[in-house]
Order: C-alpha cells, then structure tokens, then sequence
C-alpha cells in the first residue's frame, strides 16, 4: 500500500505544485506579512485539498487503504510541511548549513526544496500504510 500512496501523493504534489498554483502564490508565499502568509496557507491549502481528492480515490479504487484517522493526520501533516518548507528559509538555511552555498547560486534551491516536499510525502504515505 505503501507504494500506491506515495505515487499518488506524488501526483497530487505536482498538480498542486505546478497547474494549481497561482501566480500570485508562487510569487508571494515566503513574503513576510499577510499577504504572504495568506499566499502561503492557499498554496498549502491547495496541496491538502489535491490529497485529498487522491486519498479519496484510492479509497474507491484500492484493495486496501488507510483508516480516516491516518488519513486526516497524513493530511495535516502534507500541509504543514509544505507551508514550512515553502517559506524558504528552511531551504536556504539546509543549504547555507550543509556545504551546498555555491549551489544555491545555481539553481539548487528549487531542487532541494523539491526533495523535502518529496521526503514529506514519503513520511506521509509511510505513516498511513504502517
């Protein structure tokens, strides 16, 4: 079961990372102040509600699925996660902490931050089929 969640986790990540995510999101959601807190919780939002309509279908259409209770905590989990690791710093800390300073002068940021969401997901979807 394992393998089903994560794969479908992973979907939901994209669509919600990249065709659900407003312009206005990505460019604001690691703003100091409301307007970036309000850009990052709809970003995050966006994430937990894609889960969820994945959640739902495996459901529907798997053999064996997660019990509610795993399911909301998984969710909960995503979102947190995601609105954390989406504020930036995290990453730029990681990075900047790590012997990775010239790479993010290359574009590593956004591979890096990408890799959290994924470890995230994987914690997620292991925590259900456990």
């Amino acid at each position: 079961m394992f393998a089903e969640l994560f794969v479908l986790l992973y979907v939901a990540h994209l669509a919600a990372d990249y065709p659900l995510q407003t312009d206005d999101q990505a460019a604001h959601k690691a703003d100091s102040g409301v307007k970036g807190w309000q850009a990052n919780l709809m970003h995050a939002g966006t994430h937990v509600v894609a889960c969820a309509v994945v959640l739902a279908v495996a459901a529907v259409a798997l053999d064996e699925t997660p019990g509610v209770w795993e399911g909301i905590a998984a969710l909960v989990w995503i979102g947190g996660t995601h609105a954390v690791i989406d504020r930036r710093w995290p990453i730029r800390w990681w990075m900047e902490n790590t012997g990775q300073k010239e790479f993010i002068q290359h574009g590593g940021a956004a591979h890096v931050d990408q890799a959290a969401h994924v470890i995230a997901l994987a914690v997620a979807a292991l925590g259900m089929a456990a």
